[in-house]
């Protein structure tokens, strides 16, 4: 294993923000992969469960190479504690599995308007501000350039599906889901005590939070000011994304009514 790591270990140029690579990849796949949502509108809440189950396993494949990535190539031989997979972003590969057992309809509806929102927010703003996307070795970027892209087209296809989002009060659904994993990811960072620079959710305690305009005003604000801002932040721009598409549904909606 170790030796096939290290043979995948290519090393890039690190892409530059708002460079060919990260404008071509962004903007094409997430073109690609609304198509692909759109397709698959029709098919069956069961058919749309099994697909989130396959990308829950693939996301869970792709972690455990960078997971082994990251032993071998950056941490030589011993644990990088910060790549811990419970950031907002690594959540949808538990919710993509986890959802494929769950029987009870409103924690399933919770689950998917979590995902619908909260998961394409944070797939969205990530390319927006594309940082931590990029790095020096050419699967570590590919990594993390697919698997945003795959957070759009959960959101796509969970919306295109009308499995959720249809109306305002669903967001609030998605927000208890979003308090409980917010609160497990604290737990790990008290636990952790800011171990290897572990930062679940960017709200530790212990480390400063490395997302920009925040990472200044944490020395400034304290850990609690920053961190309750932080999360209103991601609240408001999911809501603010949810709103819209609710609000396309309802306009088309009312569009199909008039031409009937």
């Amino acid at each position: 294993m170790e030796d096939f790591i290290k043979w995948t270990a290519i090393t890039m140029e690190r892409p530059k923000s708002y460079g060919a690579f990260h404008l071509v990849f962004w903007l094409v796949g997430t073109f690609v992969f609304a198509l692909l949502a759109f397709a698959l509108r029709k098919k069956s809440e069961k058919t749309i469960k099994w697909v989130l189950f396959g990308v829950g396993l693939f996301l869970l494949i792709m972690e455990i190479y960078k997971q082994l990535f990251y032993f071998y190539i950056q941490g030589n031989g011993s644990y990088v504690w910060w790549i811990f997979p419970f950031q907002l972003c690594s959540v949808p590969m538990y919710l993509c599995i986890i959802q494929a057992f769950i029987k009870n309809t409103k924690v399933k509806s919770a689950i998917y308007n979590f995902m619908m929102v909260f998961s394409f927010f944070s797939g969205m703003v990530s390319f927006v501000e594309p940082s931590g996307l990029t790095h020096g070795y050419l699967m570590l970027t590919l990594h993390a350039f697919v698997w945003h892209l795959l957070l759009v087209f959960i959101g796509f296809l969970l919306y295109f599906s009308k499995q959720c989002g249809n109306s305002l009060k669903e967001y609030f659904r998605g927000s208890i889901v979003f308090g409980i994993v917010v609160i497990i990811a604290e737990i790990i960072n008290v636990i952790s005590k800011g171990k290897g620079g572990l930062n679940m959710f960017y709200i530790s305690p212990y480390v400063n939070n490395p997302i920009a305009v925040f990472k200044d005003w944490y020395p400034k604000m304290g850990w609690l000011a920053c961190s309750l801002l932080y999360l209103f932040c991601i609240m408001l721009g999911a809501f603010i994304v949810f709103s819209i598409f609710v609000l396309i549904r309802k306009l088309k909606n009312k569009s199909k009514t008039k031409n009937v």
